[in-house]
């Protein structure tokens, strides 16, 4: 019996040993991978501007004097995730500015690795007052709109509306803090990075991780997979993203974009779009929110999941330009 517990024992190490060897292996790919200069990644016509402490990439199409739309994305995305929306827009009169939130993308990382909703939101405005942009309207997806509406909290005199798309927005949640293990990994630079490394950043995941986020899996082309895989080839990614997980599931701050009270201040126009088989931010928070806004309604996209810009591109973009066109000029 002995022999055999020790045999057991030596399998069980052994496994252990090929688990930590695999993972470090991921993270020695990740840094061979991330190696590619910004500047070849960025696509023809997009810049970098200020944004507090950062440079911040945006991308611009459509007339200099439309009314200017600001895109922010979700988890994992970026701006030309936006594409079809930007050449909607863009054909439609208005003038569409797709942004780069960090770590995602192709902005800088923050010198201070600060990711929290607060510090968001301040490089959106920062980023606003660069471009010269007033009167705007602010378009947020999934966890970008929590910096989208913290950013109208601190400047609400420049924000003419707001669209809210499947927004994550961790209102008065309640959720445990996470466990001592979790937490532990989560302040473990190295541990982090190397999760990081076998998920986000590995390319060969990108498709099942999309597939979580959507109902309609036949958009995601090779073509799409590819835009998406795309910035992540760019230096410390790995690192940006691990510092962003730490951030966004530890927060340090308490954004009043997290207080349903917040909520009740905002008069201007709003729009929610829900996709109607969102299974990451389901449809019943958008019908709350409705309840706490004075001038919002919910609009609901049929089948499709949590990214409906992509997902059904046609129908969201429709929805967006009817919304726009009540604004006026």
């Amino acid at each position: 019996m002995a022999r055999a517990l020790r045999w057991i024992g030596w399998i069980l190490l052994g496994a252990l040993a090929l688990v930590a060897i695999a993972l470090a292996g991921f993270r020695l790919l990740a840094h061979a991978r991330e190696s590619v200069p910004r500047e070849a990644l960025m696509p023809p016509a997009a810049r970098l501007v200020r944004a507090g402490d950062v440079e911040m990439l945006v991308q611009e199409a459509g007339p200099s004097t439309g009314r200017v739309v600001v895109l922010v994305h979700g988890t994992g995305a970026w701006s030309e995730t936006w594409r079809a929306t930007i050449d909607a827009l863009a054909g439609a009169g208005y003038r569409a500015v797709a942004v780069d939130l960090p770590p995602f993308g192709l902005s800088d990382r923050p010198p201070a690795e600060s990711y929290s909703t607060t510090d968001q939101a301040k490089r959106i405005a920062a980023a606003l007052d660069t471009l010269g942009a007033g009167d705007v309207v602010l378009v947020g997806h999934s966890f970008g709109a929590r910096a989208t509406v913290e950013s109208v909290l601190i400047a609400p005199s420049r924000v003419r509306a707001l669209v809210l798309v499947d927004p994550a927005l961790g209102l008065d949640e309640s959720a445990a803090p996470p466990s001592a293990p979790v937490a532990w990994l989560l302040r473990n630079r190295t541990a982090r990075e190397t999760i990081v490394a076998a998920l986000a950043t590995n390319p060969s995941m990108t498709r099942w991780i999309l597939e979580q986020f959507t109902a309609r899996h036949e958009v995601l082309t090779d073509q799409r997979i590819a835009v998406y895989q795309r910035p992540v080839r760019m230096k410390g990614s790995t690192e940006a993203i691990g510092a962003w997980l730490e951030d966004f599931l530890m927060p340090g701050d308490d954004p009043a974009s997290a207080r349903p009270a917040a909520y009740t201040t905002l008069g201007i126009p709003t729009l929610l779009i829900w996709g109607e088989l969102d299974s990451v931010t389901p449809i019943e928070q958008g019908r709350r929110i409705v309840k706490l806004m004075p001038s919002c309604r919910l609009e609901v996209l049929q089948r499709v999941g949590h990214i409906p810009q992509i997902e059904d591109p046609a129908a969201f973009n429709r929805a967006l330009l009817d919304f726009l066109a009540t604004l006026g000029k």
